[in-house]
């Protein structure tokens, strides 16, 4: 049996003639920057996220810089963040000039550990900037709590967390801004590189807009300098098919999780997802822990199974922010996870056979390791 970590075909089957006519007619109209169909991806977005506005951008990462650059944090500022995350967290506050701040994580939910970040917080700090991280939300009340008490702003990395909620607030409502990714792996991904970013403020959403274009307003004047970030018309045509699904999907995902976590219950060795019983997550990836990680995944890709590890590398320790003088053991957390963590396929079409599979072969290696 072949069990790929995602399974992107299976998706885009019963969605083609849907998404063939809606790229067709953007190619029809010849609009390919901006324009309607952006449009109205930005109204779905800020509608279904629970913002008064969303402006889209040319990916995840430059979501984030987009935030970052439109609130004027640069050269000299600090920004509160996690080192267990995608390059693109830590990255983006470098390259505005910022410096990231560190803060390690909680054991079960891989999130920020929001009782270390007060101790984190000085005089240059002017974010923090949360990642929801595999589709569950980080604790919001402590960081906003913190974020108000110093004047700070919250950048949400949402990129992995589009849908997902706490206390029924969704993902990216709750900070100044809020960053989202339609990499094609997301949940809701697009048909090649994208982002979007949400807030609740209209003003700051309207210097979001120039930055993305620039800095420009109106057109070929400019007050400040901002970039190219803008979001094509044929992903936003894309993404306006799938949105409709999302839901359905994220649904999808979570059945799954639950069968995965209902066949490991009781194998001591395999250490499922913990969910906060205040979150709904969407799975974006299901991640579990097992003794030798790195054995068990040359035994799944050995039967076929695709697996991924999410993330080999903490960001404290990676060669390019040496400069910061991070030792392994700084953060002893994000840096023990990053050993012993692994992706399994979570993907909504998984039929229960290759679920099954999938399962059987884990435990299987664990069985074997025991006995080593």
């Amino acid at each position: 049996m072949n069990v790929p970590l995602l399974d992107l075909k299976a998706q885009y089957a019963p969605l083609k003639a849907e998404m063939m006519s809606k790229i067709a007619a953007v190619l029809d109209s010849q609009y390919f920057i901006g324009g309607p169909v952006v449009q109205e991806l930005e109204i779905r977005v800020a509608e279904y996220s629970g913002c008064k506005a969303a402006v889209g951008v040319s990916s995840g990462t430059d979501a984030l810089l987009a935030s970052l650059m439109s609130l004027n944090i640069g050269p000299g500022d600090e920004v509160i963040t996690t080192p267990y995350t995608f390059f693109a967290t830590a990255g983006s506050i470098w390259r505005v000039g910022a410096k990231p701040v560190f803060v390690d994580i909680e054991a079960d939910t891989y999130n920020i550990d929001t009782t270390k970040i007060a101790a984190a917080i000085t005089k240059k700090t002017k974010a923090i900037m949360p990642v929801h991280l595999y589709g569950q939300m980080a604790d919001m009340d402590p960081i906003l709590s913190l974020a108000k008490k110093h004047n700070l702003y919250v950048i949400e990395d949402a990129a992995q967390a589009i849908g997902s909620t706490q206390n029924s607030r969704k993902a990216g409502s709750l900070g100044t801004t809020g960053c989202f990714s339609f990499f094609p792996s997301k949940n809701l991904g697009g048909l090649g590189d994208g982002g979007m970013i949400v807030t609740q403020d209209e003003t700051l959403a309207e210097r979001l807009r120039e930055c993305r274009n620039h800095g420009s307003n109106p057109k070929y004047y400019h007050k400040w300098v901002g970039a190219n970030f803008r979001l094509d018309a044929l992903q936003a045509a894309g993404l306006l098919v799938k949105l409709d699904h999302l839901e359905i999907w994220h649904e999808g995902r979570r059945k799954n999780a639950a069968k995965y976590d209902s066949l490991f219950a009781g194998v001591k060795q395999i250490v499922t997802p913990v969910v906060r019983p205040y979150n709904k997550t969407i799975y974006n990836q299901y991640v579990i822990r097992v003794p030798n990680r790195d054995g068990c995944i040359e035994y799944l890709k050995k039967h076929n199974i695709g697996c991924e590890i999410y993330y080999p590398v903490a960001m404290h320790v990676q060669e390019c922010f040496a400069p910061l003088g991070h030792k392994p053991n700084d953060f002893p957390v994000a840096q023990k996870a990053s050993q012993e963590t692994l992706a399994l396929p979570i993907y909504p079409e998984l039929t229960d056979e290759q679920l099954r599979y999938v399962a059987e072969k884990v435990k299987e290696f664990v069985a074997q390791a025991s006995r080593l």
